[in-house]
């Protein structure tokens, strides 16, 4: 019996020493670190030649290229996410930088750069074609721009934000790893007292990420007890200095008229329109009109008119707008085709400027209110080299602009912002004539929304708000709706006639008419000595630049009282 059972005592142990030597191999296998490495250009998905692109910690589809040891930036992402005053001339193909003192320019693939007009150097080329795409020189980029970013050899970060982040030192040197798993393949080594930023924690896993941006799993044994850390920002050497811009101020509140010139005929009309005008320190006759696509206007301008303001202690800014030409001959005019063109932009400029002087203006007020969403960029670019010739000649520049909306963001508040010397809303039209919809010329609301919204962008010492010295009279008739136009010098007499009591309209804070004659409605939301004055108190707590008025001629004497008044505080 005993020879029996000892050789199947042999078996079983020889079975458990077996199984027990298998399941330590496991155990052994599961608890035995992983050595492969994992190829960093795979991880960041970027072949020879590029790097991959993170803004803070955001990935961006678009790739940098490496050309002769210079890294180069796609310029659609350049304008989008670090600097929107870089401007490409895709018809004659010339890459342009204006700051407040000139303009830089780069031909592609040519090395060095223009600056004010002298010959720069530069390690290679300020920007490249590659395929249909232009492509900017980091190096230049930094040069004009206030960015921060690292690079290794296979990504480029842009940081912004250096606010305290989650984060943990390492405690001994260990591996980031791919997956929060011992035979996950290492991305990198994580060196004892390094700093990690924490994204996640699962448990016996972190999933952290480093200052070179990999992002993966380090074991919690490996971690110290959770800090708030700053990243660190880069060490480079930073070329950009921030342009300064100067402006030309009038040295007290700007209260400004608009004089409606249909002619040179019109400059005969100067004394009477300011003869009621207390407290206009600044005339603005609207004396030159685009009248081509070729950089050239038509001008009512006289020197003789401008040394009558000046005895009257006025400022002559000239208006140049971009439709009044069009409207009486119905030819065209292309905002974008003349402004596009550097050619033809400066020219504008250059025909703009010269006529101030030579007629001996103070400034130029430009008010283009044709500008589409299509010359936004071209607009933008036009400004900031007219700032750039007005400040070189002592000629204030002005900008009128629609009260601001969704709508006409291409008119940029944010260049006028920085460049221009006044920004001037024209605070009307919030309901215009031959609109079909009846409303008010410019609620308390329409006023108030809009110079918040302005404020955004343009310094409060610098921002004007424009009032009406009119109103519409509204006209419904069934579906048909006509309206004309009441200014403040003829509605008492119009209100007498029609017989009909105004009533404070609180949310408009206007005083408003409703009748009914002949099958037809009439309404009306006057502009007068009341709502103006609300319009005031809006103005002044918001401490602005000063007041204009559309338009000379259709105010009272006690209607200009009060932007004295305002211009005095």
């Amino acid at each position: 019996m005993k020879r029996r059972i000892f050789p199947v005592l042999i078996a079983l142990i020889l079975i458990a020493v077996i199984a027990w030597g298998a399941i330590s191999m496991r155990m052994k296998d599961k608890t035995t670190y992983g050595t492969e490495v994992m190829d960093l250009r795979t991880y960041f998905d970027v072949e020879e030649g590029k790097l991959a692109i993170y803004l803070q910690q955001e990935r961006m589809a678009e790739k940098a290229l490496l050309k002769d040891g210079i890294c180069y930036l796609n310029f659609n992402f350049v304008k989008s996410f670090l600097n929107d005053d870089f401007y490409y001339d895709r018809t004659e193909k010339r890459l342009l930088f204006t700051d407040a003192a000139g303009t830089l320019e780069a031909v592609p693939g040519e090395k060095g750069y223009r600056q004010y007009g002298e010959e720069k150097t530069f390690s290679g080329a300020p920007c490249i074609m590659e395929g249909e795409g232009l492509f900017l020189a980091l190096p230049y980029v930094a040069m004009l721009s206030d960015v921060d970013y690292r690079m290794n050899d296979y990504r480029l970060q842009f940081l912004t934000d250096y606010e305290p982040r989650e984060a943990a030192l390492v405690t001994k040197t260990t591996q980031i790893r791919l997956e929060g798993d011992v035979k996950s393949l290492i991305l990198c080594d994580a060196m004892e007292g390094e700093t990690l930023f924490i994204r996640e924690n699962l448990g016996e896993w972190t999933c952290v990420e480093n200052e070179e941006g990999i992002i993966g799993y380090v074991e919690d044994k490996f971690l110290g007890a959770s800090l708030s850390i700053a990243p660190e920002k880069p060490e480079r050497a930073k070329e950009y200095v921030a342009p300064e811009y100067t402006h030309q101020k009038l040295g007290e509140k700007v209260c400004l008229g608009w004089h409606a010139i249909g002619g040179v005929g019109g400059n005969g009309t100067l004394e009477d329109v300011v003869s009621n005008a207390q407290g206009m320190n600044v005339i603005s006759p609207t004396w030159f009109s685009l009248n081509d696509n070729e950089g050239g206007f038509r001008s009512f301008g006289e020197a003789s008119y401008v040394k009558r303001a000046h005895k009257y202690g006025l400022e002559v800014w000239g208006a140049f707008d971009d439709f009044n030409y069009e409207n009486e001959t119905g030819e065209n005019i292309d905002d974008t085709a003349i402004l596009s063109s550097t050619q033809t932009r400066t020219k504008l400029i250059r025909n703009m400027v010269d006529a101030a002087l030579e007629l001996g203006m103070d400034g130029i007020n430009v008010d283009f209110e044709k500008v589409g969403s299509d010359c936004s960029e071209h607009f933008g670019q036009f400004l900031r080299e007219l700032s750039v010739e007005c400040r070189n000649n002592k000629i204030k520049l002005s900008v009128d602009n629609y009260v601001p909306n969704e709508g006409n963001k291409q008119y940029r508040l944010d260049v006028q912002g920085t460049a221009v010397d006044y920004v001037i809303l024209m605070g009307y039209d919030e309901h215009w004539h031959g609109s079909g919809n009846p409303g008010s010329v410019a609620s308390i609301g329409f006023i108030s929304d809009g110079i918040a919204k302005a404020l955004k962008n343009v310094p409060a010492d610098r921002l004007v708000n424009a009032v009406p010295f009119y109103t519409i009279l509204w006209k419904v008739g069934g579906s048909e709706v006509t309206d004309e136009y009441l200014t403040l010098v003829n509605e008492p007499d119009f209100i007498q006639r029609m017989g009909v009591a105004p009533v404070w309209n609180e949310e408009t804070c206007q005083n408003y008419m409703e009748w009914s004659s002949n099958e037809k409605t009439y309404k009306v939301w006057l502009e007068d000595l009341d709502s103006i004055s609300v319009k005031l108190n809006v103005m002044s707590a918001n401490d602005l630049a000063g007041v204009a008025a559309w338009r000379l001629g259709y105010g009272t004497q006690e209607v200009w009282k009060l932007l004295s008044a305002f211009k005095g505080m």
